[in-house]
């Protein structure tokens, strides 16, 4: 509990310290995530879960684009006031859950896509990494997808002060497992607000069995 609670200072510092526009991670579009999206033609009823998704533009163009069921999580509540003060009326058409995805209660087999940009990779250590997949393996439905990015090999080896894992495609599929199938991968240059390049992974992939679920 300890370092959950210093986990969520260290992120909820980060968004008091500066505005969300300005730091590296911020896309006015998530747009290769939603190309992903329309790739495999996810449902607009679809249960949607961004993970780590707080102050992130996805759910806005979600919304636009007629999805009614999406969920964001984040440890930090900050972030999630950032993006409810930035959709307005419409905050009130998605689920905020404030939590550590490692620690949090989520309902299982309950989405069709679960969605992570750049929260994966700050798991170094391998029994956080095995938490959060079995968490996948417990909520994403049988046939539903799971989109997650990374840093590529040739991404940062640091953010925000802390260090992450870098992947290529065939690294990441890996880590979780035979029970996720690989669609595909993308990579990604992201440009950042501070002018530099960030070499991205996109592995997206679908839930094909479900070892040990009741």
């Amino acid at each position: 509990m300890a370092e959950n609670k210093a986990n969520k200072q260290h992120w909820d510092d980060v968004y008091h310290r500066r505005s969300a526009d300005a730091l590296s991670w911020f896309q006015p579009h998530a747009e290769r995530s939603l190309s992903i999206v329309q790739t495999l033609s996810i449902s607009k009823q679809a249960k949607v879960i961004d993970v780590g998704g707080g102050a992130s533009t996805f759910v806005d163009d979600l919304l636009k684009q007629g999805y009614s069921n999406i969920s964001v999580l984040d440890l930090s509540s900050t972030a999630l006031e950032v993006s409810k003060r930035r959709l307005g009326d419409l905050a009130s058409q998605v689920k905020w859950i404030e939590g550590d995805i490692l620690q949090a209660s989520l309902p299982k087999q309950a989405f069709d896509l679960w969605h992570d940009r750049a929260v994966f990779h700050f798991l170094t250590r391998e029994s956080d990494r095995k938490r959060y997949i079995q968490s996948v393996v417990e909520c994403v439905k049988p046939g539903g997808y799971v989109i997650v990015a990374t840093f590529a090999p040739d991404g940062p080896e640091f953010c925000s002060g802390l260090p992450v894992m870098r992947y290529g495609a065939d690294e990441l599929h890996s880590e979780f497992g035979s029970v996720f199938e690989l669609v595909g991968h993308e990579e990604e240059q992201h440009h950042t607000p501070g002018g530099s390049v960030q070499s991205f992974v996109y592995c997206y992939c679908k839930s094909v069995s479900r070892p040990g679920i009741g």
